[in-house]
């Protein structure tokens, strides 16, 4: 994590594959120009094909586009549903380009990155990024990893099941306990995080605690998950389906909706890395992959902490919100839950976050609604709409390999 805010970055980023290689950027060079989603619930009565299909056809449409027009597709490793049968589905005739990307939420915007690769070097023209998960009627990540297939991350998990970390919740509580040792933060800055996401998800149709409000003695009084965690510091699990259209700036210039410009995007992964639990490291409570993607979305874009105005930042635990503002430059190490104890994170504060409510409050998609909620912040159509929009800032899962990305406007 940085010792302070930020200064304005370099213009951008620059990669070299051979010595006499041009050097290149990914800034502006894709567009987010549709957005699709399912109902979320508890319970949705169908197949996670379904749910996938559904969200990419909402997504296309909403593109101005047909099935017909898009030539790329790209997941998470841990989406159940393959592209060849959602393209089938959905009516996707050839396609130039395909991928997944692993590591769980770290993936929620690593799919966005593999698609503005793919349409900065032209091999696709219109790419669809989904996620679709029964997370709630079917398998459920709080019923925990000792039951999975034997892979590399179970070897390493098994070292902690028998001391009863065998969840994302018990591995998050942990760090989370010793961060609140070494900052003095404390559950009431944890809630903070909660009521202000409830805040937002109650003006959310979408959103299943639409007209739902929590107040601060019912974060307090609910049942302890893994301490310090508690019931509404934890995400949701929830049945439904995200997906978004990307495509080049010229081409976006020719659809309905006001794209929202990729600015900068990049994903990292950490050194002495462990997928979730990297107890390890020197310092627990550092998180050198985030900081990576940070420093790499700034200098790609050429902006700092002072130029957003409003973020979707990767909320699966109320607590790793707090190690993210830190992360990308909004306060200094140790000091976040100063930052949002006078509002910052609610709508008119300094950084109105998760404005659908997030995963907390809204649904848990691993992310890709946030990826959603970040294009309406941009068009002007959230639900809880700041004043300023002109850039936002969209993270991605805490713990594992990570990425993030900036957007703006055309």
């Amino acid at each position: 994590m940085p010792g302070g805010t930020m200064s304005r970055a370099p213009s951008s980023l620059r990669f070299r594959s051979g010595a006499d290689a041009m050097p290149t950027t990914l800034k502006d060079q894709a567009a987010i120009v549709g957005i699709g989603e399912t109902e979320y619930s508890k319970n949705s009565g169908r197949s996670e094909l379904s749910l996938a299909s559904e969200a990419c056809r909402a997504a296309i449409k909403d593109a101005g586009l047909s099935p017909a027009d898009i030539d790329g597709m790209t997941t998470f490793t841990m989406d159940n549903s393959d592209e060849i049968e959602v393209a089938r589905a959905v009516g996707v005739k050839d396609l130039t380009f395909f991928s997944r990307t692993p590591h769980g939420g770290g993936a929620a915007v690593g799919v966005m990155h593999q698609a503005v690769m793919a349409i900065a070097t032209g091999s696709a023209k219109a790419v669809v990024v989904y996620r679709a998960l029964n997370g709630r009627s079917g398998a459920r990540y709080s019923e925990g990893v000792s039951g999975g297939p034997t892979t590399s991350d179970l070897i390493h998990w098994s070292w902690y099941m028998p001391s009863g970390l065998m969840t994302p919740a018990s591995w998050v509580a942990m760090v989370t306990q010793r961060y609140m040792y070494e900052t003095g933060c404390t559950s009431l800055d944890l809630a903070e995080v909660c009521l202000a996401q409830r805040e937002h998800a109650v003006k959310n149709p979408r959103a299943f605690f639409y007209q739902k409000p929590l107040t601060l003695d019912e974060h307090q009084s609910a049942r302890a998950i893994v301490e310090p965690l508690r019931l509404y510091d934890c995400c949701q699990e929830t049945d439904g389906g995200s997906a978004c259209v990307v495509v080049s700036p010229e081409m976006a210039k020719d659809l309905p909706n006001p794209p929202a410009m990729i600015r900068g995007v990049a994903q990292a992964a950490g050194a002495h890395q462990e997928s979730m639990t990297s107890f390890y490291r020197p310092t627990l409570t550092d998180l050198p992959e985030v900081d990576l993607v940070a420093r790499q979305c700034w200098e790609i874009s050429g902006l700092g902490p002072d130029d957003i105005d409003a973020a979707v930042i990767y909320d699966a635990f109320s607590s790793i919100v707090l190690w993210q503002l830190e992360s990308y430059g909004f306060c200094k190490k140790g000091q976040a839950a100063d930052f949002i104890r006078d509002g910052a994170l609610r709508l008119g504060g300094r950084l109105p976050t998760n404005t659908h409510g997030g995963q907390l409050s809204e649904a848990y998609v691993h992310g890709m609604n946030g990826v959603n909620e970040g294009v309406r912040l941009i068009r002007g159509t959230s639900s809880s709409q700041p004043a300023k929009n002109d850039h936002v800032l969209v993270t991605a899962g805490v713990g594992v390999p990570t990425s993030g990305m900036i957007l703006g406007k055309i």
